[in-house]
């Protein structure tokens, strides 16, 4: 199975919140690989950093998480699926069919867009835009959120 991991679900994997348990939970699941973008990379870098600018996290704690981020990605517990041309006219197309109905940002659109472009089973999300549009367009999403 093929689960493509959103930010919102990474930044909880990476740094303590509601959704840490529920995500580390998703990731113990056997025979899954994990799909991730360039923007999921940068979406949490700064995520984490904001987190300090809120207080919520300390600036090591962030650099932590960070570092555990960047040595999952560099020791192949993720795939990194590129933003193609394909995804980003994908993205057009569901803002078109969806936007008008959902409010759909344009980052959760691309999230979505590179979901169903590298053919995932699964969008890992706590982002409940995302799944709005990510369910309308026929992609499964887990974990469920309370």
């Amino acid at each position: 199975m093929k689960a493509y991991c959103d930010s919102s679900f990474l930044v909880s994997l990476y740094s303590p919140d509601a959704h840490s348990t529920p995500a580390a939970a998703q990731c113990r699941r056997p025979g899954v690989a994990l799909w991730v973008t360039p923007l999921c990379e940068l979406e949490v870098h700064n995520a984490l950093r904001l987190r300090v600018f809120r207080k919520e996290l300390s600036a090591p704690e962030a650099a932590a998480a960070t570092a555990a981020f960047r040595h999952d990605l560099d020791s192949g517990v993720f795939i990194s699926h590129p933003l193609s041309a394909r995804v980003f006219a994908k993205a057009r197309q569901l803002s078109e069919q969806y936007t008008h109905l959902f409010g759909t940002r344009t980052l959760d659109t691309l999230h979505v867009a590179s979901a169903l472009v590298a053919q995932a089973d699964v969008l890992w999300t706590f982002d409940a835009a995302q799944r709005r549009l990510a369910k309308a367009a026929g992609l499964a999403c887990a974990p469920v959120s309370g």
